[in-house]
């Protein structure tokens, strides 16, 4: 049996859509009340194992997470490129386009980076094309604010997916939420969405287990404090994350050999080292691939065709134009390991302890935290 995203219960593309919804008095899945203005903080590689693994250093952030509801899934792949896509537009990758960390681009021959390879081939309004919930929100007359740090005001990702939006850029995890909660408190309706980079950035480098990562989240938990007294009774706010992640030991980050078979046939590696997308030569045995992958590999990774990964609903319904960016075999992890090509891994690759991109609970398993209008 493969796995599949849930599609019968909420999940992150509801999030930013539901908190619109709430500004404009419809009903959503999130079951939030009408509010007057509404706000999403999302915080990159928070994942529920890891929050209560960590939950003595998070108790206000644990406090506005209710049972059940309080955790949701991140769907497919659980990375930031795809996932924030999903956020802020409220499709699924197989439409709005971003299928991975990398993805292939066939027209060009190449693989390109969804978060920083942005170039003339690769055009945000092009490459992912569909309204964001930000321009829905400013056509119907909701102030639209992204707050970030600077480093992501002027890119290409955020050209495509948090356009239609005006950027306010804060240093700091507390700078940011006191902005947010200072958005929520001006008259008027406001959309505002908050980006927390920090605890990703750490969980790479340290590891989700680390003692640097635990000191991020008590960071972030502090920071939260204006949200349980400040948020007005007309505004809502809800924390969620892109995906979470696991720690990857060294002897399981297992790099491929240049001369090994598994390469054999193979044109382009795209994805992410839990989740490849291998791209075949024209000419190569795609049957033969997958059997070699999964004669190798299918004790600890799901290892199927594009066909196969569409038919099983891994990227929610594929347009034309997107299918082309998915491999002709993926290889999803599905143990505690991760995949490198010899002749491209960097030894900064090599050395990332927090990993993400596959199907494990850790991975897909995001915290739904709500405070103001929307708390339960």
């Amino acid at each position: 049996m493969l796995p599949a995203p849930r599609r019968d219960t909420p999940s992150l593309g509801h999030v930013l859509t539901g908190s619109l919804a709430a500004i404009r008095g419809e009903e959503n899945g999130l079951a939030t009340p009408p509010v007057r203005s509404a706000a999403v903080i999302l915080v990159d590689g928070l994942g529920m194992s890891a929050l209560r693994a960590r939950s003595g250093h998070a108790r206000r952030l644990m406090a506005a997470i209710a049972g059940k509801r309080g955790t949701i899934d991140a769907g497919f792949p659980t990375t930031t490129a795809a996932a924030l896509a999903t956020l802020t537009t409220g499709l699924q990758p197989g439409e709005h386009g971003l299928v991975g960390y990398s993805a292939l681009d066939r027209a060009g021959d190449r693989v390109v980076n969804q978060l920083t390879g942005w170039d003339e081939g690769m055009r945000p309004a092009e490459w992912q094309p569909h309204l964001t919930l930000f321009q829905s929100a400013a056509a119907s007359g909701i102030d639209a604010v992204v707050v970030g740090s600077e480093r992501y005001r002027d890119t290409g990702f955020t050209d495509a997916v948090l356009r239609g939006a005006r950027f306010v850029a804060e240093s700091s995890i507390a700078d940011r939420i006191r902005t947010t909660v200072a958005l929520l408190e001006a008259p008027g309706s406001t959309l505002v969405y908050c980006y927390v980079p920090e605890l990703d950035m750490v969980g790479h480098a340290e590891g989700s287990e680390s003692v640097g990562w635990m000191e991020r989240l008590e960071e972030l938990d502090a920071a939260l404090e204006p949200l349980a007294r400040r948020v007005p009774r007309d505004a809502g706010v809800l924390l969620t994350a892109d995906h979470g992640m696991l720690d990857v030991p060294e002897h399981a980050r297992l790099v491929i050999d240049a001369r090994s078979p598994l390469w054999s046939g193979v044109r382009h590696v795209a994805g992410e080292p839990r989740c490849l997308h291998l791209a075949l030569q024209p000419d190569a045995d795609a049957a033969g691939a997958l059997a070699r992958w999964r004669a190798a590999e299918g004790s600890r990774s799901w290892i199927v065709s594009r066909d196969e990964a569409i038919a099983a609903d891994w990227f929610g319904h594929v347009a034309p134009e997107v299918a082309p960016r998915i491999g002709d075999v993926l290889v999803a992890a599905r143990s505690r390991v991760a995949y490198y090509d010899e002749r491209t891994a960097t030894p900064r690759a090599l050395a990332m302890v927090g990993q993400h991109g596959s199907f494990s609970p850790e991975e897909t398993r995001i915290p739904l935290a709500r405070w103001g209008a929307f708390a339960l």
